[in-house]
């Protein structure tokens, strides 16, 4: 099996039939691949508001906490954002 096919697995475990994040992990590697499933649902090269992340974020879970996930995301190195957190932008791959 090959990597890719690997997270596709890890990452649906903790996924509803919408795909929306029910829970995230607290082992490392399942929520970085979550948090990269997260992260691929912000465009490239756009800029984003601190409002305009929280919807995203809010939109793709179902537990109420897109505090934790905007944090976890910026933590993580998958989003930047300006010191004053006016604006967010997708890190590039």
């Amino acid at each position: 099996m090959d990597m890719d096919m690997e997270k596709s697995i890890v990452i649906n475990r903790f996924l509803d039939e919408e795909g929306k994040i029910v829970q995230l992990p607290r082992k490392q590697d399942p929520r970085r691949a979550l948090l990269e499933y997260l992260a691929s649902k912000f465009e490239p090269d756009t800029v984003y508001t601190e409002h305009q992340v929280n919807a995203v974020c809010e939109q793709w879970h179902t537990f109420g906490d897109y505090f934790l996930l905007r944090r976890e995301l910026v933590d993580s190195g998958l989003l930047n954002r300006e010191r004053d957190g006016s604006k967010y932008w997708r890190v590039a791959e």
